[in-house]
């Protein structure tokens, strides 16, 4: 089962955040608490979204996915950017990653959006396979830049 999140869903996904994390070898970078989490996902006019898929057996939290809603100048539609997807390898191959993605290509849809974005680690071929597997393509002409820690304080600073 596929639905939106609620505030008793946040400790599995905060689990999965670090199971994610710990597959893409990066887990001492996690900084997230379930208290950020919350307060991200379910104040008054939240700017991030979450999806999670359900056991309908188990009835426990198996995957999630988190979004928000970007903005093109050049199609002049918002759109959806997949910040994270992950379900956990035990739950992998029942199709909880394609309905995940499906619900959100689903609210394109039916709010009239252009796009539905992500990134894939270079190095995580089992991922790209899936996505290229839905008809997704990467976007080699397009370099991702990022500004954190130090460097965005100084230059908040300027």
């Amino acid at each position: 089962m596929i639905r939106p999140a609620t505030p008793e869903d946040v400790p599995a996904i905060v689990d999965l955040i670090r199971g994610l994390a710990e597959y893409e070898k990066a887990l001492r970078e996690v900084e997230t608490t379930p208290e950020q989490l919350h307060e991200a996902l379910f104040r008054p006019e939240p700017a991030v979204f979450c999806h999670v898929a359900q056991d309908p057996g188990e009835g426990r939290v198996v995957g999630f996915a988190i979004w928000y809603v970007t903005y093109s100048t050049w199609l002049g539609r918002h759109g959806i950017h997949l910040e994270d997807l992950f379900v956990l390898p035990s739950a992998r191959g029942r199709g909880y990653g394609r309905r995940l993605l499906a619900e959100l290509a689903r609210l394109c849809v039916a709010r009239g959006y252009g796009r539905l974005e992500w990134q894939v680690l270079d190095w995580n071929t089992p991922a790209a396979e899936f996505y290229v597997s839905l008809g997704a393509g990467p976007q080699q002409e397009w370099i991702p830049y990022r500004i954190t820690g130090q460097a965005l304080e100084e230059l908040a600073a300027r």
